[in-house]
């Protein structure tokens, strides 16, 4: 092992591939801030270029756009509520309410923080023991893997706002019929698509959620009448304050740790993702949280930010452990970066970090060097890139619309879905005029197809029983935290009725005070 990365060093520390992390996440950076773009159409853009280069530096420069593309798509999430990419989209939640509580210049910085520790985590978790999690990802199967979907379902009270559970739940339930569109992975019949071919793959997530945060908003910017706001008074020294006070990183500290770790095993498992991640993330750390800061959760909570971007990073990173040990792509864009392996006459799996060792380790050193060249190059740039925010509402709205409209149609190259975007904007719009909460929505949507499928499987493997579920240790052990985590609430309003609770409370609200002051 230490042979292997004293190689893999010396390969990643060559000028021409430190070049390449510097290019690749610089490119990947600004790809990734331009709403709709995400790292599967970054990594897309540079196959082309890696043609020319030796598999090392080629892997090495998609990894720097994959990263990089992440770590920038927070940008337009926090400042326009357009996520970059997929991943980005619960960075919206509390980033966006933020920026308009003018501390984007803060959102930013706590972004690029959090950002930086959850991908160095990952960098360094998967540098010892990326062989050993090869292991763990093989270990799950497909009753395992549904009851992880049942689990993170259980996350949506997180996006519930007070005395919203029961429309969160709605929503959630709308999210998992959404998903339910398109192909029966199983049987290969088609399912609502109404004899329509353009319905036949289902509905984008990315469309989805441009539709329901960016064209939603500006549409609600506009029916409000703010939209003739030119906001001439607008105060750059606040929009620009990137200063995080002793009090807020302690208080965020143990959520970018926890998220970082969390999001790092997410990513590990095939098909999982940085979105997942994400999601999970976020109702964790709503969950664990005292029950005032709670309900700051969604206006601009500092814990809602680094959650979401801490796992993201580190899940990224995670993704290339069933990539690079087992030739199985944990992501949309690590299965394009197989593609490009194989088209350099590698197979990734067991044996890669034996027969390529050089292209194996200096990857994942790589990675670790691409996190401080993303800090370096984002950091100074955050003054300048919040000044999105003093564009006057006339000229911005129509460039978030052309951002978002052509993002979407770049992906498919079809205007079906630029008419069905359209459509389901119009449906988001009415859901929040009667204050019906999106984010449980695309919550049962990302998760929606993995379970079903998982579910088929598992019908099929047990002879349609539901013994699966608590047949194999793992799968009864996912179940019963799921149940848990269901009756938590329930439990801990128990508690506080029979005064167990109330000290720490009190104790709790003393600190946050103590903070905000």
């Amino acid at each position: 092992m230490w042979e292997g990365i004293a190689t893999g060093l010396g390969t990643a520390t060559m000028p021409f591939n430190i070049m390449m992390v510097v290019v690749g996440c610089f490119a990947g950076t600004f790809i990734g801030m331009l709403p709709g773009l995400g790292p599967i159409s970054a990594v897309a853009l540079m196959i082309p270029i890696t043609y020319g280069l030796d598999p090392a530096s080629g892997i090495i420069l998609m990894a720097g756009v994959y990263y990089g593309a992440v770590f920038g798509g927070s940008t337009s999430s926090i400042l326009i509520n357009a996520p970059g990419c997929a991943s980005t989209v619960v960075t919206a939640f509390d980033g966006y309410p933020l920026a308009q509580q003018r501390q984007a210049g803060k959102a930013l910085a706590l972004a690029a923080y959090s950002s930086f520790t959850g991908g160095t985590i990952g960098a360094i978790i998967l540098l010892f023991a990326a062989p050993a999690l090869a292991k763990v990802s093989l270990s799950f199967q497909s009753a395992d893997y549904f009851a992880l979907m049942i689990l993170g379902l259980t996350a949506v009270a997180a996006f519930a706002g007070k005395g919203q559970v029961l429309k969160a739940m709605a929503m959630t339930v709308f999210g998992l019929m959404i998903a339910t569109v398109g192909t029966d992975v199983i049987t290969g019949a088609p399912r609502f698509t109404f004899n329509n071919i353009d319905l036949i793959d289902g509905i984008s997530f990315l469309l989805l959620a441009m539709a329901t945060f960016a064209l939603a908003e500006v549409v609600m910017t506009v029916l409000k009448g703010q939209h003739k706001e030119e906001e001439p008074d607008m105060d750059m020294a606040a929009l620009g304050s990137m200063k995080l006070s002793k009090d807020e990183v302690k208080e965020v500290a143990p959520t970018v740790a926890r998220s970082s770790v969390f999001g790092f095993i997410v990513g590990v498992l095939p098909g999982a993702g940085a979105t997942i991640a994400s999601f999970l993330a976020y109702g964790l750390e709503r969950n664990l949280a005292p029950k005032r800061l709670k309900e700051k959760f969604g206006k601009g909570a500092l814990r809602g930010l680094a959650a979401p971007e801490s796992a993201n990073n580190a899940a990224s990173t995670g993704s290339f452990v069933p990539l690079l040990t087992l030739g199985i792509p944990g992501s949309g864009t690590t299965a394009i970066m197989l593609g490009a392996l194989i088209a350099y006459g590698i197979q990734p799996g067991p044996r890669l970090f034996i027969d390529n060792p050089d292209v194996f380790w200096s990857v994942i050193i790589s990675m670790y060097f691409g996190n401080i060249v993303l800090l370096i190059l984002n950091l100074p740039l955050i003054p300048y890139i919040s000044r999105l925010l003093v564009i006057p509402r006339p000229i911005l709205i129509p460039l978030i619309l052309f951002f978002s409209i052509t993002g979407v149609y770049l992906v498919s190259f079809n205007t079906f879905d630029i008419n069905m975007m359209v459509l389901i904007t119009v449906v988001a719009i009415l859901l929040k005029l009667l204050d019906f909460p999106m984010a449980p929505m695309l919550l049962g949507f990302i998760l929606g197809g993995i379970m079903e499928n998982n579910l088929s499987r598992s019908l099929i493997i047990s002879d349609g029983s539901l013994s699966f579920l608590w047949e194999r240790p793992l799968t009864l052990t996912i179940m019963c935290i799921s149940v848990f985590v269901l009756l938590l609430p329930l439990i801990r309003a128990g508690l506080e009725k029979l005064g167990f609770g109330v000290k720490r409370s009190q104790q709790a609200n003393v600190q946050i005070d103590r903070g905000d002051g």
